[in-house]
């Protein structure tokens, strides 16, 4: 099968990387630049500077030829048939995979269904979180903007450094479509990845999302010196937030359970690669929210989208206190000692 990565950032390369290792795989970069000192140094001295790209893995800035590559064996005019000449959509047999922050998936959907040769393969995002300025999390996105696509989401515990040096990894490929998630796996199950399949997209991308938050305050607790057992019982009771949102948009409860609940949540909040916790340990030592970003100088998801989790939770009545603290927190509103006062002061409650 033909693979398309788009996004030249650390997880995008990582993917594609893998990817390249057992498929003909294209990475598509915006930057031209990047895309030829890539292609050439066979290396992302940006994001993954000590990785080096496998020989069969293109590394290019034209989009159209990204496309019909997924769709095809070559651009058109070098000998191949026009995809509907090959395969049906009814039955793709490409992959296009978005690697783009959350910012910039509507983006990419909205060119994939202005490109009618993307109706030809099967669409992953890896973008975790909640649309800033609606709310809306990816399949929502999706539905919006391009409901002819077939897509999905490709998510789990994953720092893209390990994915990129073949350290052993296991993901989660979501979609309602069967074909989809089938796709997903004949493309990454490997040796160094393992890929399973879940029926429920919305459950494992409010798993993505809400676990960067709660990383945050975890970071923060850490940070504060608090010991293990404040860590143990933030990590669950931002587990049993999580579910409460997710079941509240439709999700199943067991997922929350999986990869992409319980074990992102723990390596994101407790693994040092993990630029959402760098955020909470930054903020436990009063730095200011902006001189962190300025530092880390990657995008910290939990940050931009915790307010927006927030407000859909209210909402939907769902009560979030960490992530209520979160947001006073990078608000400036509370500091890192009244957010855990206001934590550990709640009223008892049942745990269920």
């Amino acid at each position: 099968m033909h693979i398309s990565v788009l996004g030249a950032g650390a997880w995008g390369t990582a993917i594609a990387a893998q990817a390249a290792l057992h498929h003909p795989t294209f990475l598509w970069a915006r930057d031209p630049i990047q895309a030829d000192a890539m292609d050439r140094q066979r290396v992302n001295t940006r994001y993954l500077p000590d990785v080096h790209l496998p020989p069969g893995l293109q590394v290019n800035e034209d989009f159209s030829a990204a496309l019909w590559h997924a769709a095809t064996a070559s651009p058109p005019g070098e000998g191949t048939r026009h995809p509907s000449k090959t395969h049906s959509s009814d039955h793709p047999s490409g992959l296009i995979v978005l690697a783009t922050p959350m910012a910039g998936l509507r983006d990419m959907l909205e060119r994939l269904s202005q490109a009618p040769v993307a109706e030809h393969c099967a669409v992953l995002w890896l973008s975790k979180g909640f649309e800033a300025r609606t709310g809306r999390l990816g399949h929502e996105i999706a539905q919006q903007v391009a409901p002819t696509l077939r897509v999905g989401v490709l998510s789990g515990p994953s720092f893209a450094v390990e994915v990129a040096r073949g350290q052993p990894t296991a993901l989660v490929a979501a979609s309602s479509d069967a074909l989809v998630r089938q796709l997903a796996v004949r493309a990454f199950h490997s040796p160094q990845l393992r890929i399973y399949s879940s029926t429920d997209p919305i459950g494992v991308e409010v798993g993505g999302a809400v676990k960067n938050i709660m990383a945050i305050a975890t970071g923060v607790i850490d940070g504060m010196g608090l010991g293990l057992n404040a860590r143990a019982a933030l990590i669950t009771r931002g587990l049993a937030e999580i579910t409460r949102l997710g079941v509240a948009l439709g999700a199943q409860a067991d997922t929350f359970m999986g990869l992409s609940g319980l074990g992102d949540l723990v390596l994101t909040a407790t693994g040092d690669l993990s630029r959402n916790r760098q955020v909470g340990l930054k903020l436990a030592q009063g730095r200011t929210l902006a001189q962190i970003l300025d530092e880390l100088g990657h995008v910290a998801e939990g940050v931009y989208s915790a307010r927006t989790v927030l407000q859909r939770a209210r909402t939907l009545g769902v009560d979030m206190p960490i992530t209520r603290a979160v947001v006073a927190l990078i608000e400036s509103q509370w500091t890192p000692d009244q957010a855990v006062h206001a934590l550990m002061s709640r009223e008892s409650r049942s745990e269920h």
